[in-house]
């Protein structure tokens, strides 16, 4: 029996040998085979050989770094970095570089890149699906067919012996799109009071039962309560299962986790990116702004830490450590902790963490302004075409002027109409009307009119204005109102509520001021995730604002990457037409995220009974306590994909009630490659294949200033077995799973010819070549961004690099069928190269970015003073102001420290862990078998604590420091004190990764037999459970109810030895 065959009569990857405790050794073996002294005796090193390589991408973490993998005997022997990849090589070696020469060329990759091996080659990988036996997170399974967990999933029925649970096809009822145009259209007439819930119950009598609740048709049909929960998903996978929730199966239910990341820092890039179109503030891209870190003279890095992670090693280490060597560059660091990044700052500010990020930014708002080092020519163009004429990429509403209300608080923009002047008539482009209301800015006496995207009239306007006109009304200019804010207090003031030394401060702002448009003030985490995240992200873009770096080189650079989806001229597939005969998913999500409670028929006067976001989305900590409080309304099945929330998220350990409660959550599936901390509370787990096996398009990030598409793509033959699905046999996998739920439920847009005759969606290679095919015929409609065809040779090469995979995973001419003859050559070099990517020097001209962001930059949110916060009535601040945390979801401050809590907790990463898919890499365990309590010196004597002391980590809604499984056992947040100069007093930091109590880490139980857990697994502590649960939800954290993000660094801790 070979190994494959081996895999079909198993559940894990490890087999007898892990029931056995021996499966460690086996898969050693299997993965190392360099260290054997036969193999080093008996075979020619053949690494180097193209033949011998394949050029994928790594998902260690979410950097996403480009890979080089060595395959001798069908089995992956090395992992290094593409040196195609703007993330490994600075500059990368040049696109049309031969891959014969690349072959020999390695590009750097960290730690975890190169363990990735152990993440395919895991002993506890599942190979077959699980079902659960006996109650919800007992970790009991049976092995069951796919073919039969796919009919249970879809048809439900007594499935576990509990009663009748529904299944998909029960759930997904509304089928006709004409029927669901007709229900959502009359369901928003509700909303707009236009037409009133009798009229419409009595208009569609007969298709009522398709909605949750005709009373509220804006909740939309049953199809929204199935609900697609993600945890890491990215292009190509990500459009694959996402269309199939929205486009196929008619849900709104598709959520992110965008909000246990950075989520402030997307949406505050998504309100300053709203440009002005049709007369309202529309189309903000849910991105962020990152340092152009290789070409900066000086940069603050301001909560983030990329020498460990936040998209830095090996992308952004290498450029600063060359910056700084050669004295070009200098770096401040804004942390508690004096991290890997700050030991070699120039200036390192041990930042007090509940408040003191945005302190320091209105400190440097306010000495820049006072001392007149801010860039005015910039700040003052008030149109495109003012920027235009001074050559800048942006232009800012940092001119315009505002109404204040008569108790001084700002409201909207000051319109030309409020003036007597007339608006104009404007046409749409769906043909209808518009009128157009001029805003309005000062230069000296006269108050101009101006239209924001206007680009042959040039407007300018002064930046501090507080004036109250001849009719009344009472203005100032965006700036004047910022400066206002950041003025509340003196810097001094501002310095001591931070907890640094104010001439720290100034002298970073001195020399912020110094370098022209090459300075730059880079965030992540530590900037977002508080209760006032979007409000510090937009004080610290203000600081960039500026000196109005954005889109130079040098300062803030956005992400920017190839079309894959065709829908433009040039293009060979336009994949977005898969769904033509799809419903129109409508109604309010599961989250509420975009909608205003008010704007809703549940709407019954403040507090609503959950916070609404109408700025945000996928926020992650929302998705399963909603779904626990069934509102806005029942949830009755949910896929959860390569996600760990009750891990990730603070207050993780609220959700394990409501995870294994199946009158909340009637129907489970997860699909994973362990079974995991979430994993484990499923009904049914689905074997998925590791990012070695399998594909997607990772993207990029916002200081990679090519142009690119990286591309992942199968490298290894799959561990999982072989399944039929459309009679197309395939690796068991997400997209299988998928697309056997889609057979089954005979839903729109898989099958023949959906791309049109012979354009078939029945494998996941039918959208995912035809997407790269797009990516190679570049973006420009004549053609001219076409890459070349690969030459014989490199087809060659790109046959005998793939001859050790399987047919149900790679044939050579089912592959050129899919894209056809024509653009198959194009497809070979995009392939071959790991993915397309814009040459270094291309991403530069004129000292500016090429790829830039070259529109209207937001310093001031109009929605956000119209729109109500759903749990006060108030409108919200729309502007960079400070605001003090940590709040409740009303805005109530918190405060645990008279209760004894005493010390603020805050999280880290080692370079060598992620928070929940690299504990079973032993490589990476052996540097850091655990993580520690980690406080400062001062600390630990005034505690009478040592190193090595044991101590629990208790909070003010843990009280007993533990994690509660719900399932008869806890697990205590309990771990070693590491006492340090490096760490500010009154902080206690955890690295994640570390405190499993799944993966492995514990037993468990397949088809009646117990599996050994290794203990390697379940090392160190994890405290997350320590952090702050509102106390108005009570299921969840604190969170920032503007920017969505789940709040890690101001929950008051305190630590009791054991």
């Amino acid at each position: 029996m070979d190994r494959r065959d081996f895999m079909k009569y198993t559940a894990l990857l490890g087999g007898s040998a892990a029931i056995a405790g021996a499966g460690l050794q086996v898969i050693d073996s299997a993965v190392t085979p360099d260290a054997r002294a036969a193999d080093i005796q008996n075979n020619a090193y053949e690494h180097y050989k193209p033949e011998n390589q394949l050029y994928s991408c790594c998902q260690q973490c979410n950097t996403n770094c480009g890979i080089k993998v060595k395959i001798r005997d069908g089995r992956i022997e090395k992992i290094d970095g593409n040196p195609y990849s703007p993330w490994c090589m600075t500059p990368q070696i040049p696109e049309n570089t031969p891959i014969s020469e690349a072959a020999l060329i390695e590009g750097s990759l960290c730690p975890k890149g190169q363990a990735g091996i152990q993440t395919m080659y895991d002993p506890y990988r599942i190979v077959q699906v699980l079902k659960r036996v006996g109650n919800r997170g007992a970790n009991k399974w049976k092995s069951i067919p796919f073919e039969q967990a796919v009919q249970e999933v879809v048809d439900g029925g007594d499935l576990f012996g509990e009663g009748h649970v529904e299944g998909l096809k029960d759930i997904v009822v509304l089928r006709d799109p004409a029927i669901a145009k007709a229900l959502a259209d009359d369901a928003k007439q509700v909303v707009d009071k236009i037409m009133t819930i009798g009229d419409y119950k009595t208009k569609h009598a007969a298709d009522l039962h398709y909605l949750i609740d005709p009373d509220h048709p804006d909740m939309g049909p049953k199809n929204n309560q199935f609900c697609f929960n993600w945890g890491r998903i990215k292009n190509g996978r990500g459009d694959l299962i996402k269309d199939f929730f929205s486009k196929a199966c008619g849900s709104v239910n598709y959520h992110g986790h965008t909000t246990v990341c950075q989520g402030s820092l997307y949406f505050a890039g998504t309100q300053m990116s709203d440009q002005f179109v049709e007369g309202r503030f529309t189309g903000g891209s849910k991105f962020y702004w990152q340092a152009d870190t290789g070409n900066a003279e000086f940069c603050i890095f301001v909560g983030a830490n990329p020498f460990e992670a936040n998209y830095g090693p090996p992308l952004r280490v290498q450029k600063v450590t060359e910056g700084t060597v050669d004295g070009r560059m200098k770096i401040a660091v804004i942390d508690p902790r004096c991290s890997k990044t700050a030991s070699r700052a120039w200036k390192w500010l041990p930042v007090e963490p509940v408040n003191g990020v945005p302190a320091i930014a209105m400190a440097m708002i306010q000495w820049i302004i006072d001392n007149n080092r801010f860039d005015a020519r910039y700040l003052a163009n008030a149109n495109k075409a003012a920027s235009r004429q001074d050559n800048e990429p942006t232009w800012s509403q940092a001119a315009w002027l505002v109404k204040i209300d008569a108790e001084g608080k700002p409201g909207t923009f000051l319109r030309g109409s409020d003036l007597g002047r007339p608006t104009e008539n404007r046409a749409k482009k769906d043909e209808s009307t518009w009128e157009f209301d001029t805003f309005i800015t000062k230069a000296g006496p006269v108050y101009t009119s101006f239209d924001p995207n206007d680009e042959s009239t040039p407007v300018e306007g002064e930046l501090f204005v507080d004036a109250v006109l001849e009719n009344g009304i009472r203005v100032k200019s965006v700036l004047q109102i910022i400066h206002e804010e950041a003025k509340a207090r003196t810097i001094d003031e501002w310095c001591e509520l931070a907890g640094v030394n104010t001439v720290d401060v100034v002298d970073i702002a001195k020399e912020f001021t110094s370098h022209g448009k090459k300075a730059v003030a880079d965030l992540h985490r530590g900037v977002s995730q508080h209760t006032n995240g979007f409000y510090n992200v937009c004080a610290w873009y203000v600081v960039n604002a500026l000196i109005g770096n954005t889109g130079w080189q040098g300062g803030l650079c956005q992400p920017v990457q190839y079309n894959r989806t065709g829908n433009r001229p040039g293009k060979p597939f336009d994949v977005t037409k898969q769904y033509a005969g799809g419903i129109r998913a409508f109604g309010l999500n599961i989250i509420r995220h975009s909608a205003e409670y008010e704007k809703s028929t549940l709407f019954e006067g403040y507090p609503a009974k959950r916070t609404w976001y109408p700025f945000a989305t996928d926020i992650y900590q929302e998705v399963i306590p909603s779904i626990g409080d069934k509102y806005p309304y029942p949830i009755k099945a949910l896929l959860l994909y390569m996600g760990a929330p009750n891990y990730a998220l603070p207050s993780g350990h609220t959700l394990n009630e409501i995870l294994k409660n199946t009158d909340k959550i009637p129907l489970f599936i997860a699909s994973d490659i362990i079974i995991g901390e979430t994993s484990m509370y499923a009904d049914y787990i689905f074997p998925d294949t590791t990012y070695l096996e399998r594909w997607e398009f990772p993207g990029t990030h916002p200081s990679v200033a090519p142009k690119v598409f990286p591309i992942r793509q199968p490298v290894a033959a799959p561990l999982t077995p072989t399944v039929t699905v459309f009679g197309e046999e395939m690796p068991m996998n997400m997209e299988s799973m998928i697309l056997a739920f889609a057979e089954k439920l005979g839903v729109p847009g898989y099958g023949e010819d959906i791309f049109g005759p012979g354009g078939h969606m029945k494998r996941e290679e039918d959208l995912y070549l035809r997407m790269v095919a797009n990516v190679a015929y570049g973006d420009a409609a004549d053609g001219s961004d076409k890459l070349p065809p690969a030459d014989e040779e490199e087809i060659r090469i790109f046959k005998e690099s793939r001859r050790h995979l399987p047919k149900t995973v790679y044939d050579y001419e089912r592959w050129k069928q899919v894209v056809g003859e024509k653009a198959w050559p194009y497809v070979v070099y995009v392939l071959n190269r790991g993915g397309r990517f814009q040459g270094y020097a291309e991403a530069y001209k004129n000292e500016q970015l090429v790829n830039k962001y070259d529109k209207m930059l937001g310093l001031y949110f109009e929605k956000l003073a119209t729109t109500k916060h759903s749990m006060t009535g108030e409108t919200y601040v729309p502007y960079a102001a400070y605001i003090p945390g940590p709040t409740d979801c009303a805005g109530n401050l918190i405060d645990d420290r008279a209760a004894g809590y005493d010390m603020t907790l805050i999280t880290y990463k080692f370079i060598t862990q992620t928070k929940s898919r690299t504990i079973g890499n032993y490589w990476l365990n052996a540097v850091y078998p655990e993580n520690f309590v980690e406080i400062s010196n001062s600390d630990a004597r005034r505690m009478g604590l040592q190193n090595g002391d044991i101590v629990r980590v208790v909070s003010a809604t843990n009280t007993a420091g533990i994690w509660d499984l719900g399932n008869g056992t806890t697990i205590p947040m309990q771990g070693k004190v590491k006492a340090m100069e490096g760490i500010r007093p009154g902080v206690v930091a955890f690295s994640l990764g570390h405190g499993h109590w799944a993966q492995g880490s514990q037993p468990f139980e397949i088809d009646g037999k117990a599996i050994t857990m290794d203990s390697r697994r379940g090392k160190g502590f994890h405290a997350n459970a320590a952090m702050r649960v509102d106390p108005i939800l009570g299921n969840t954290t604190l969170s920032d109810v503007v920017g969505g993000s789940a709040v890690f660094y101001q929950s008051q801790v305190k630590l009791v030895k054991v």
